[in-house]
């Protein structure tokens, strides 16, 4: 009765009805984040200069692979402090052969989750073709593959290790201008694990999927309920940009 009775009264006023179906995403989204519209294309790190407002950030990335986006960042930012976590000894070597032993970077060779300890890392790997390249080390989780099998078939997981993992505390490093977090399926074992560092974070960018692309994966509905403090920014196809609406 509810609905037939809205249906009538916007049929009486056409004018906003055509405002609220052209602008629907923009509404569900004051009331569910996760409804926010996506933006195209990635985000373009430069924007950081603007949005951090300050020379000497502090940074965590979080599955930095080989460094090539710490490369980037201590380009952007020449007198940065970042903190690199990296658990696949492949992308390890990588990364120290690009940064070689640039002090204002600290690589830790572990996977952060809820737990200290050690955890079953699933490392990725590639059938090699005239277009795909062998040895892919980028899509690796301590979650198990699951959907990602068969949305990207090329990409196998031919091997498991277990590497260091530990909980997130902050370490001593005080407040943090910018997560960078690529872990593949494990955000909510990233956020479980790091409440205090988040607590002191201005902002966090993170990839997502509504797919069960690892398993245990969760959405980004329940990403966003798991950040009370954090507003949603900006959504793209993969990735979300969150601010801390404690901190400014």
């Amino acid at each position: 009765m509810l609905v037939k009775t809205l249906k009538n009264w916007l049929n009486r006023f056409p004018y906003i009805k055509r405002i609220l179906k052209k602008n629907w995403q923009q509404i569900a989204a004051i009331f569910k984040p996760e409804f926010t519209p996506i933006t195209s294309g990635t985000f373009d790190l430069h924007e950081l200069v603007t949005l951090l407002g300050k020379d000497d950030p502090v940074i965590l990335e979080i599955g930095a692979n080989d460094g090539s986006h710490t490369a980037l960042f201590l380009e952007l930012f020449p007198k940065a402090r970042i903190y690199a976590f990296e658990p696949d000894p492949r992308a390890c070597q990588k990364f120290q052969e690009r940064l070689g032993n640039d002090p204002r970077v600290v690589l830790e060779k572990i996977a952060i989750s809820a737990m200290d300890g050690e955890i079953d890392f699933f490392m990725s790997n590639s059938i090699a073709s005239e277009d795909i390249p062998g040895n892919w080390d980028q899509s690796g989780s301590i979650r198990k593959p699951k959907e990602h099998l068969e949305v990207v078939p090329w990409c196998i997981f031919d091997q498991t290790i277990r590497v260091p993992t530990q909980r997130w505390q902050n370490g001593g490093v005080g407040q943090i201008d910018f997560i960078w977090a690529d872990v593949q399926g494990a955000e909510i074992d990233l956020i479980q694990g790091g409440q205090q560092a988040l607590a002191q974070t201005r902002y966090f960018y993170t990839e997502y999927a509504n797919a069960e692309l690892y398993e245990g994966q969760i959405p980004l509905r329940d990403i966003l309920k798991l950040l009370p403090n954090f507003r949603l920014m900006r959504r793209f196809s993969n990735d979300v940009l969150l601010k801390n609406k404690r901190l400014k």
